[in-house]
């Protein structure tokens, strides 16, 4: 049950954050969990958006080349620890993490947080299988309307 994740590399210079959420903030897209990093002259930003086939669109309609990955949504309790009921699985079925990024928004109580997962394509069905075994929640559209 993967979500889409938008991957957009962007010149690491002043204002080309701020010009990709001007676009999708005007055209109603709402950014529901990013992750940002830089190095040299260059950046990069993956995120997930409400509507993701539509932004995608609008930024394709203004020159923005970009990667759509399929990526993990799941829950994780919010205490101290809690990270780890999603690391501990994975880590003992020998899974790799490439990234972790948390979701701006929450879903039911305080106590429980979403996180984005990006692992290796070829590794995608068997988290998922592993973290359904483990009782994580992994959500799939319904992330979009968080």
């Amino acid at each position: 049950m993967p979500v889409k994740e938008i991957y957009l590399t962007l010149k690491n210079e002043p204002g080309q954050l701020s010009m990709v959420s001007e676009i999708l903030g005007t055209s109603g897209i709402d950014i529901i969990a990013f992750y940002v990093s830089t190095e040299g002259k260059h950046g990069s930003l993956r995120f997930i958006a409400n509507d993701p086939d539509r932004a995608i669109t609008v930024l394709k309609t203004r020159g923005y080349q970009m990667k759509v990955e399929e990526v993990m949504a799941c829950e994780t309790p919010h205490h101290p620890g809690g990270l780890n009921s999603i690391l501990k699985p994975l880590k003992k079925e020998g899974i790799n993490i490439d990234y972790i990024y948390p979701c701006l928004t929450r879903r039911g109580t305080e106590s429980t947080a979403v996180l984005i997962l990006g692992v290796a394509s070829q590794d995608r069905e068997r988290t998922l299988s592993i973290l359904k075994e483990n009782w994580i929640k992994v959500l799939n559209e319904e992330l979009y309307r968080l």
